[in-house]
């Protein structure tokens, strides 16, 4: 990881267990959650299955729905506000990333739109920036413009100069980093204090980081969003969105995700918390073999440029030591200019990298990128096509001899 030091762990949400204070970032992930002295000793909290909650009488059903009306959401009343198993999701991605409280919705995309939703009305502008992922986008241009929304996106290296973009209408901004298929590090400290000066809410989606290597509350960002799918869960195996929250945003964000119907199921939160207890330990051997593919790849001649934070002489490494505390796996590469037969001769035959979307599993990916079809507020220049990689769990060496057989295949068809 990176030798920046680690996060604290002393910003606990409510509810969470006090004697996590001080510790490590590891130890607070393998505990931040779990009370076994409240179920018979069990490790791990037990599974609810649960649409209804019982109320034993008037009184007690009507206080809860003036304490949900409230805000507070502190007592559980519906299967799609959560159950148990769910708050002790929320309270452990919560306490790694020093959140007041969490929110877990049916995917990444949901604690998206979610979290956008809850701050943004027919009237208001959108700032998002230009490198965002790509069904992210598609929910502004086709979902928030309808709407009545006004979107604008920006480059994402424009730093303190977003004061430019600002409009008197602009409530959100929304950020990535690194960013979507081209891995730039975006200065969020520098963009979240020029919307603070104006009362201008900052989401990010903080997937690539985890809560682990990077805490975008800390740097004063107000929701930090997660697809719980990838990296939280690890086996490709779930579908779940977490959107943590500051104690201001976190009404806003429950209520919307509640009201829009966005709660994650309970067999898949169960495995995304038992996921959360080897994140420290994956995230470690990710970031180990994507550094060691990616020097690999750099002294390629197939590669024009590796895109990866992690690297001393990557255009971002200066501000990713800064801010964050380690990478994870998933990082790109700007093949020279090749044939779309050459590309496909490479990776139509892959027998670890294999093709398929998501990524944040044990097992490694490859997908080819188009970045330029995804840009329209800055430009993306390199001829030659893209790959997005992610390095699994696999033997780092395995890996590099997968792609060199794949590039013998791409010199082949030529």
């Amino acid at each position: 990881m990176s030798d920046t030091p680690a996060p604290s762990a002393a910003a606990l949400p409510p509810g969470a267990d006090p004697a996590l204070a001080g510790y490590g970032i590891d130890t607070v992930a393998l505990h931040a959650g779990r009370h076994p002295e409240r179920f018979h000793g069990v490790v791990n909290p037990p599974v609810y299955h649960a649409s209804t909650f019982i109320f034993e009488t008037v009184e007690q059903l009507i206080d809860t729905r003036h304490e949900r009306a409230g805000g507070a959401f502190e007592q559980f009343t519906y299967g799609r506000e959560g159950t148990p198993t769910t708050r002790a999701l929320e309270d452990a991605v919560s306490t790694l990333e020093g959140g007041y409280r969490a929110v877990v919705t049916s995917c990444g995309l949901g604690a998206i739109a979610a979290s956008l939703t809850a701050f943004l009305s027919a009237g208001d502008h959108l700032l998002i920036i230009d490198s965002v992922y790509g069904p992210a986008r598609a929910f502004c241009d086709e979902f928030l413009i309808r709407f009545g929304v006004e979107v604008t996106y920006f480059d994402p290296l424009i730093g303190a100069g977003i004061r430019e973009l600002f409009q008197p209408n602009t409530k959100v901004v929304y950020l990535e980093s690194p960013c979507s298929l081209t891995f730039e590090v975006v200065d969020v400290p520098a963009i979240a204090a020029a919307c603070r000066e104006r009362g201008i809410t900052t989401i990010m989606d903080n997937t690539w980081a985890s809560p682990l290597c990077f805490r975008p509350l800390d740097h004063g960002v107000d929701v930090s969003l997660h697809a719980a799918t990838k990296y939280i869960s690890g086996h490709s195996d779930l579908m779940l969105g977490i959107a943590v929250c500051t104690e201001p945003a976190f009404i806003p964000v429950k209520k919307t995700a509640s009201g829009s119907g966005y709660c994650g199921g309970p067999d898949d939160v169960y495995m995304a918390l038992r996921g959360l207890r080897t994140l420290p330990i994956r995230m470690k051997r990710h970031q180990e073999t994507a550094t060691h593919v990616a020097r690999w790849l750099q002294q390629r001649p197939e590669v024009a440029r590796v895109m990866y934070p992690a690297l001393s002489d990557d255009p971002g490494h200066a501000l990713w030591k800064r801010d964050f505390h380690g990478a994870s796996g998933l990082f790109g590469a700007v093949l020279q200019p090749c044939s779309p037969a050459q590309l496909a001769a490479m990776l139509d035959h892959m027998e670890l990298f294999r093709m398929g979307y998501s990524w944040g599993g044990y097992e490694s990916l490859v997908v080819p990128t188009w970045p330029a079809t995804l840009r329209t507020a800055t430009e993306w220049k390199d001829p030659g096509p893209a790959l997005r990689l992610h390095a699994g769990l696999e033997d780092p060496d395995d890996l590099i001899r997968d792609l060199e057989k794949g590039f013998a295949r791409l010199a082949a068809a030529a």
